[in-house]
């Protein structure tokens, strides 16, 4: 059984959100929270699998909720929700540690799925999608400064190639037959390339890619 965690500060789009959810056999709600200046609270109080975030609200939004949450429990998982899918918080939620997001108009089956990627420790935002983020925010200027390249170092050069292409928004499947390997062996190289890089998953990886010159937005 999956648990869930509702923020967001609409009562009825809670409400909503509650019964997809309470209509899943595998999830729960076990809590919510109309501002993420409750979610610490929350958390301790509920044990959430899943924070399922609104990241526009009055008080402490849901960017700096998740900085909160992941800074005081590692392994938290935050699923965010925007209305649009290029909303101007949602690269720096990435960035605090979110898994992912999901729109608001998302079908329930695909916001079901999204919830159980998120609690398997996946993340559920398309590269390209993620590349679009970065892009604007990067490339405009508005995010943060770039890290060392220094930090690539640690990579061998063909973990550098897998992880320019993963950056550049392929899948596994299009990584492979782009440097003729398999996709089993793709999958080998992004593992080694997060665990060196201390990244948590791929969303971590690209955001990396970006901020440390090794693709260049636009």
């Amino acid at each position: 059984m999956i648990r869930v965690l509702l923020v967001d500060d609409q009562a009825l789009l809670r409400a909503g959100l509650r019964m997809i959810l309470d209509n899943a056999e595998d999830m729960a709600v076990v809590g919510e929270a109309a501002d993420g200046s409750q979610v610490v609270a929350l958390m301790e109080e509920c044990a959430p699998d899943v924070v399922l975030m609104d990241v526009r609200m009055p008080d402490v939004d849901g960017v700096e909720a998740t900085r909160r949450v992941r800074a005081r429990f590692d392994g938290a998982r935050v699923l965010i929700l925007t209305t649009f899918d290029l909303d101007e918080y949602v690269y720096a939620a990435l960035r605090a540690g979110a898994g992912g997001f999901v729109l608001k108009d998302t079908l329930a089956p695909d916001l079901l799925s999204a919830i159980r990627a998120v609690a398997r420790g996946d993340a559920i935002v398309a590269p390209a999608v993620t590349r679009r983020l970065i892009e604007r925010h990067i490339g405009t200027g508005d995010g943060p400064l770039p890290r060392s390249g220094l930090e690539l170092r640690v990579l061998t050069g063909r973990e550098r190639e897998v992880l320019e292409l993963v950056a550049r928004g392929l899948s596994n499947a299009e990584i492979a037959a782009r440097l003729f390997l398999s996709e089993g062996t793709v999958k080998g190289h992004v593992s080694k390339i997060l665990a060196k890089l201390e990244l948590r998953d791929r969303v971590q990886a690209v955001v990396f890619a970006y901020e440390c010159g090794l693709v260049r937005a636009g």
